[in-house]
């Protein structure tokens, strides 16, 4: 088992860009052995080891435990990270707190890749139990054998082994995993084993299922790799069965977004549709299509000291985010310049309903403007508007401004001086 792996890292050159690596070590029959064949050929593959255990304290032997390991690790000359979980136990609340705390000793510690002992029989488990959740195909796929992780990667260098090729190394036996309490202990101890009475063969096949779906989705992402999914005007032009295929690939790189079906079937309708879109979907992230692209990103809550509407006195200056507004005196820096024709206060605020402004002599409805220069959404609702004297004279937005045209007899009294502030 031991050459068959290394061989496997090598060819795979899983490990030539790490030099400091993490194992994760709860003291089971898996971990156990991932330390030995780590610590055995950590010459060979050119690697310094670390070991980070997490104490779930959830068994009386769990502090023993604990102990024996960070003795082991003394004996081995190994550094040895520990923390215990908090709060009311769950798998997935452990499961988050466990790999955040592996992300952290990476972070801080230098540590590049991060190395778990999950094994075929993991794989098939871990099959079974999205397809029982009804996970899209695309997560058939089950854990991949190595992906970016934390400053690095997260490396599964037994997914291609079997437990029953483990050697019965001294470990700890965790009486929990017998229990019928949690999903996956029933998938191992009870589905899986009434299931292969009718198939004996049901875990391989599991893994042919995992590694099929694995073999499709390079195949799509390799025939679509030249084109931008973003690019709404391709897009458009796919099949529907390509478009939905092409958002789900989307999603996959903003993995703490997590949506309902419900969610991916309504934005992939906006998608199809020919309107903008700028909305709030949740945790912060925002769906926004014009024109010509969409994106979903994270928008933090503004944060500026000055919130809106403002007043804005002569020889007064207030900064709005990321700009700098000087009513009558010049600044240092100056970035564009308003000509008023008074001196008289400037209200500055969002946008409101039935908004015109004039243009060439004409009363124009901004609604009209932002749609006939096809204004993207999202800048549509940072514009400023800027009023004097109950009139609208300017709309300031990102790339663009709309001034109110002056006829030939006003005489300019007052200057808006504008910078933006390149640090903020």
């Amino acid at each position: 088992m031991d050459k068959k792996v290394l061989k496997e890292v090598q060819e795979k050159k899983e490990f030539n860009h790490h030099d400091k690596v993490l194992i994760a070590l709860s003291g089971g029959i898996d971990s156990m052995n991932l330390l030995d064949f780590l610590y055995r050929y950590r010459d060979d593959l050119e690697i310094c080891l670390g070991l980070a255990h997490f104490n779930h304290k959830q068994r009386p032997e769990s502090d023993r435990e604990e102990s024996e390991l960070s003795q082991l690790a003394k004996e081995l000359g190994l550094p040895f990270y520990t923390a215990h979980f908090e709060g009311r136990f769950s798998e997935s609340l452990a499961r988050d707190q466990r790999y955040q705390f592996f992300k952290k000793i990476m972070e801080t510690e230098g540590y590049t890749a991060l190395v778990t002992a999950h094994h075929q029989d993991d794989q098939a488990e871990t099959v079974f139990m999205r397809i029982l959740r009804g996970s899209r195909l695309r997560h058939l796929k089950g854990m991949k054998r190595v992906q970016p992780f934390a400053n690095g990667e997260l490396i599964r260098p037994f997914l291609s082994i079997s437990k029953s090729e483990l050697a019965n190394l001294p470990h700890f036996y965790d009486s929990s995993n017998a229990t019928l309490d949690y999903l996956r202990n029933r998938i191992r101890n009870l589905y899986l084993p009434t299931l292969e009475k009718e198939n004996p063969k049901l875990k391989q096949q599991l893994l042919n299922l995992s590694h099929e779906v694995s073999l499709l989705t390079e195949a799509l992402d390799s025939l679509l790799a030249s084109h931008t999914i973003e690019d709404i005007e391709w897009f458009q032009k796919q099949t529907y069965p390509i478009q939905y295929y092409l958002f789900q690939t989307y999603l996959e790189a903003i993995p703490d977004l997590q949506l309902t079906k419900a969610q991916f079937y309504d934005l992939l309708t906006m998608l199809r549709s020919d309107k903008n879109y700028y909305l709030p979907i949740k945790q912060d992230y925002h769906f926004i299509k014009n024109y010509s692209h969409f994106e979903i990103k994270k928008i933090s809550p503004q944060t500026d000291s000055v919130k809106l509407p403002v007043l804005l006195d002569y020889k007064n200056s207030v900064q709005i985010g990321s700009y700098l507004y000087s009513y009558g005196t010049p600044l240092s820096q100056v970035d564009s310049v308003i000509l008023l024709p008074s001196t008289t206060p400037i209200f500055i605020r969002e946008r409101k309903a039935g908004d015109k402004i004039l243009q060439g002599g004409v009363s124009k409805k901004v609604r009209r403007l932002f749609i006939d220069d096809k204004i993207a959404l999202e800048d549509r609702q940072r514009a400023l508007f800027l009023e004097q004297d109950h009139e609208l004279m300017a709309i300031l937005l990102p790339d663009k401004t709309y001034l109110r045209k002056a006829s030939k007899d006003d005489i300019m009294k007052g200057k808006l001086y504008i910078q933006k502030l390149e640090n903020w």
